[in-house]
């Protein structure tokens, strides 16, 4: 089963459903930059008759500007299969950028925090600069499973 969930992921899903919530963001707490919102696109793929693999797109915009060192990507799961992380995506103008995985609390919660700008001494290193599409894959039960 794991190797189809593996496969899964880097697949696109199919249907709409409603999210409990994902944000990705560069800043601390959920707060609006420039006027950027947190607009969430979740679709669903059946991996069997019983749980699902979850897909959510996110937009996450680093200003220019941006003195913050770490992004987020958090949310919470209402109806999360234990032992499958979240795999997080990344991308910049259709490229991939970053990839990674963050476990899941027991209450469904799960945070990932990455760095989108390095100062060292008088140097400043942007990591991310500008708009991006973050998708959040999630191993979920399906609603109608018994």
């Amino acid at each position: 089963m794991n190797a189809l969930v593996a496969c899964c992921l880097a697949a696109a899903a199919v249907l709409l459903v409603p999210l409990e919530g994902s944000l990705a963001h560069p800043h601390a707490g959920q707060l609006l930059v420039d006027g950027h919102s947190h607009g969430t696109q979740t679709s669903l793929t059946a991996l069997d008759g019983i749980i699902g693999l979850e897909k959510s797109t996110v937009s996450f915009h680093a200003p220019a500007d941006n003195s913050l060192p770490w992004g987020y990507v958090e949310g919470r799961i209402a109806n999360h299969v234990s032992g499958y992380p979240v795999i997080i995506q990344i991308y910049q103008d259709g490229d991939a950028v970053h990839f990674a995985q963050a476990d899941v609390g027991q209450d469904g919660s799960y945070e990932y925090r990455f760095r989108v700008l390095s100062a060292t001494g008088e140097e400043t290193v942007r990591i991310f600069d500008g708009d991006y599409t973050v998708d959040i894959y999630r191993v979920v039960y399906l609603e109608n499973a018994a």
